[in-house]
């Protein structure tokens, strides 16, 4: 008899655990197919390291082929979805159009850039998502900080010193604590350069890391007025402009250097579904099924998945709820085979890190709140533990970045034009029953 075919579109943290759980469970009983747009993982938590050079690039792309056993991956952006004769079509790297036959179906896609009509933003901001806008970032930092030793007008090398950041997020916090402690070191290298770089940490919010524990909100604060992080909660960007942004309290500041880290939302896939969605997002049951599609599931940040524990709320979009999806929807497609009972997905929080770069992070492990080296502990040990792959590799960087100086050099391979902060998305046909 023929193996039924599992398709797994997107491998980020959803995907991934769904393939590697499903792949342990069925035992060559199904067959497994990743359908994703790169041939790695990426372990997002680690990009703000990359841009500020602690740990090297590929080191948080786990490879699919090798640490998914037993699982095909494809390599192919998905384009065309047909409910009713259950198979997705996809374009392959180099062009060429193919499809995937499925007997069950998850959606994985995950999420993109968060956009907001500020003029001048998607011209001249950049997103941090992705590997490429992290090499990017890096490569401009240090551009800008070699641009500004050079420069002879004191204003054109405060505007290059100068860096935005928007979003006090995790990921904003997180590349503006960085980013401040790199351009430190930067500096340090450089006696032309007179000026002190600065950073600034901007959002609409009361205060940093709004969706987190206050106490972690509070410590994070501190270490940035301790490293000169300039902290402006209540502002954000009005205008962007080629040489500056304009803030919500009318102050104009000069600047090379825009990074958008306002949030995400779900990819734009999900909208030519022609499911129904709730705020862009496949609407499912508390069992992670699409509705009116029993062989369809959906989880990750592109999925309104019930909130059981907050009653009328759905999940947030997080990795920990997405990882846990994955495995999760795993253990449901293979009740829906026969092997084990299928239950709905139910997560309680267990805690969260934000690594502050140097010897600073904040941690709430089982909500007991951490701060300084034993919060940095508690987040690289959680790091380690929750990376499928690549361990030995990062937690030599760490090693290294605090015995040696780090490496600031500008490799060029990334071109600005190659991250734009909205990318178009392929447009998607479905035909449902």
């Amino acid at each position: 008899m023929t193996k039924p075919r599992v398709v797994i579109v997107g491998a980020g943290f959803a995907g991934y655990h769904a393939a590697k759980t499903l792949s342990r469970i069925a035992r060559d009983r199904a067959e497994i197919v990743v359908l994703n747009s790169t041939d790695y993982f990426l372990y997002l938590p680690l990009l703000p390291e990359v841009a500020a050079g602690v740990v090297e690039p590929k080191r948080i792309a786990v490879p699919l082929t090798g640490t998914l056993k037993g699982v095909r991956v494809v390599i192919g952006e998905a384009d065309h979805v047909d409910l009713q004769n259950r198979w997705v079509g996809f374009t392959q790297a180099e062009g060429e159009k193919n499809r995937l036959a499925y007997d069950r179906l998850v959606l994985a896609v995950g999420s993109v850039n968060k956009l907001l009509p500020i003029p001048g933003v998607t011209e001249y901001a950049h997103g941090f998502r992705g590997l490429p806008e992290a090499v990017y970032l890096h490569d401009h930092i240090v551009r800008q900080i070699e641009l500004a030793e050079q420069a002879e007008d004191p204003a054109e090398q405060k505007a290059r010193s100068t860096f935005v950041v928007v979003g006090a997020g995790y990921t904003g916090t997180e590349v503006a604590a960085h980013g401040q402690l790199f351009t430190d070191a930067l500096h340090a290298q450089r006696p032309r350069l007179t000026v002190r770089p600065r950073w600034m940490l901007l959002d609409v919010a009361p205060r940093v890391l709004p969706e987190l524990d206050k106490r972690m909100s509070e410590t994070s604060h501190k270490v940035l007025n301790r490293r000169g992080v300039d902290v402006r909660m209540g502002t954000s960007v009005a205008e962007a402009t080629c040489d500056g942004v304009k803030l919500t309290d009318g102050e104009y500041v000069p600047t090379c250097t825009l990074v958008w880290c306002v949030g995400v939302r779900p990819d734009p896939f999900v909208n030519e579904l022609g499911l129904r969605t709730d705020r862009g997002r496949l609407v499912t049951d508390e069992f992670l099924n699409v509705p009116g599609y029993p062989e369809v599931f959906a989880c990750g940040d592109a999925a309104a998945v019930p909130d059981l524990v907050n009653p009328g709320q759905i999940c947030g979009m997080t990795a920990q709820h997405a990882q846990r999806q994955g495995k999760r929807v795993a253990h449901n497609i293979a009740a829906s085979y026969g092997f084990g009972q299928r239950k709905p997905y139910k997560h309680h929080d267990l805690g969260w890190v934000v690594d502050l770069g140097g010897k600073d992070a904040a941690a709430n492990p089982l909500h007991v709140n951490l701060a300084g080296l034993p919060a940095k502990a508690v987040t690289r040990a959680y790091h380690l533990m929750a990376m499928p792959g690549n361990r030995t590799r990062v937690g030599a960087d760490w090693v290294l970045d605090a015995a040696l100086t780090r490496s600031a050099v500008q490799l060029g391979l990334v071109p600005a034009n190659a991250v734009p902060l909205e990318s178009t998305s392929p447009e998607v046909a479905v035909h449902g029953r």
